[in-house]
């Protein structure tokens, strides 16, 4: 059964900052793991990649969801990769939610964060099987590191950067 979404309202849906661990976190990471799981042909457990921690402050990462009618809609997080840099992790959006500016609305959210938090550059990286993640990072305004005319399978892991712009007083 396909489910169409209800179109996006601008009191909707909210921000909810979450721990990894967090409950309400449980279905984006669920159908995230069931989707690299399934692109990918072999088993995920995002749950051993990092600790939870590293995406909570004070370690210098955030963990977001947006939500809508109470449930998590699409989501991301980043993680401090290093002094200066924060690394994207975990950008999603629900299946049923899809095409509605979400992924846009996750990053604006993450990159304002890092921003504030003193990071001035947020790399990440992404599936060569994600032709939809490409595209978004492409579209905005991340840069790649890497032959953008070789076939992404030969590639692996596809990585971009992004210069944040930071305040000045």
């Amino acid at each position: 059964m396909t489910t169409t979404p209800r179109p996006l309202r601008a009191d909707r849906p909210t921000v909810r900052h979450v721990a990894p661990t967090d409950p309400l976190a449980r279905p984006l990471l669920d159908a995230l793991t069931h989707e690299y799981s399934t692109r990918y042909n072999h088993p995920f457990d995002l749950s051993q990649e990092y600790p939870a921690e590293e995406f909570t402050p004070p370690h210098g990462g955030a963990f977001l969801l947006l939500m809508e009618d109470g449930a998590p809609v699409a989501g991301g997080a980043f993680r401090r990769y290093d002094s200066s840099t924060a690394e994207l992790k975990r950008i999603w959006t629900h299946s049923a939610h899809r095409r509605r500016g979400l992924a846009r609305r996750v990053l604006d959210v993450l990159e304002r964060e890092a921003a504030q938090r003193g990071y001035t550059r947020i790399y990440l990286t992404t599936g060569p099987r994600q032709p939809e993640a490409r595209d978004l990072y492409l579209a905005t305004g991340y840069r790649p590191l890497f032959d953008v005319t070789a076939p992404p399978e030969s590639i692996g892991p596809l990585p971009f950067e992004k210069h944040l712009e930071t305040a000045h007083p």
